[in-house]
């Protein structure tokens, strides 16, 4: 059974407001929850239909579809549901790629670039504070688990930028640059993906040391831009190629 404190909890974290001032957030679905578990992520809780996650008995709670229903975020709930301790994320490497967001709002793009930086082994991601919350529950259901491979800061982005351009060489994708696949791209580099409608703000632009671009192909060349996932996941692909 799922009590009224639990519910509140619960339907509380879905602010950003309430999972600082909790230290928590919310998993849902066999796949995401287990990778956090492996992991070593701290459970708060966790409420399912099926007996069959290995957890401590007084963090378990077997609920009907109702109950679950009831507390979950998505349209169609999943099994599960479980409230975890948000990890402590340590500091930024010296060395290799940075990926630094600017002001990404939508929570599906995150997850998504999350997920890309598990895939090419990027071990940090700088968010601007205006970047979406890593751990709002449709990003960590976008992420698929990939959320605990991923060092996550959210910086001053100007003030990161003014720190590392001396020891780093500085990327920024543009619809206007040089073609991604025909640059000599650096090993230590932070590369710079901007908002999904209005790209690199212009504060941030000042920092770019190399604009570059993924040319359009098409003959027609009607189409304004790529996702930002999209574009983060050929970007990122090209540097490792490199």
């Amino acid at each position: 059974m799922v009590s009224k404190n639990q519910k509140k909890l619960i339907k509380s974290l879905y602010q950003k407001k309430y999972r600082k001032q909790y230290g928590l957030f919310v998993a849902e679905g066999k796949k995401v929850i287990n990778e956090l578990l492996e992991e070593g992520v701290k459970l708060y809780s966790l409420f399912t239909i099926e007996d069959i996650f290995d957890v401590d008995q007084a963090s378990k709670y077997i609920v009907t579809e109702e109950e679950l229903k009831q507390i979950s975020f998505l349209t169609t709930p999943q099994i599960v549901l479980a409230v975890f301790y948000i990890p402590y994320n340590g500091g930024i490497e010296e060395r290799g790629l940075i990926l630094a967001l600017d002001d990404i709002r939508d929570p599906g793009n995150l997850g998504t670039i999350i997920r890309l930086c598990d895939w090419f082994g990027i071990k940090d991601l700088v968010c601007s504070m205006q970047t979406v919350d890593c751990y709002n529950p449709k990003v960590i259901q976008a992420t698929m688990g990939s959320i605990t491979r991923v060092n996550i800061n959210y910086v001053d982005l100007k003030s990161f930028l003014t720190t590392k351009a001396k020891e780093f060489k500085v990327y920024g994708t543009f619809m206007e640059g040089k073609s991604i696949y025909k640059e000599q791209l650096s090993e230590n580099a932070i590369l710079i993906m901007g908002n999904e409608a209005n790209g690199i703000s212009e504060s941030i632009q000042n920092f770019v040391q190399d604009k570059v671009t993924i040319p359009q192909f098409g003959i027609n060349k009607k189409t304004e831009s790529l996702n930002v996932a999209t574009a983060t996941a050929i970007v990122l692909s090209e540097f490792k190629r490199s």
